[in-house]
């Protein structure tokens, strides 16, 4: 029951990251604090699809 998805960093706007995700747990979508190597801090990434 859990999708593949990808996470996008919100600064420079590339997918560095995949996770799993369980759909029937919740809806909206996720949002981690992770590394991110252009930009060369800890960033907020998203979800993409």
């Amino acid at each position: 029951m859990a999708d593949i998805i990808h996470l996008e960093c919100t600064e420079c706007s590339r997918i560095n990251y995949t996770t799993f995700r369980n759909k029937k747990k919740g809806t909206d979508k996720l949002q981690k604090k992770k590394y991110c190597r252009f930009d060369r801090k800890h960033t907020v990434h998203k979800e993409t699809k």
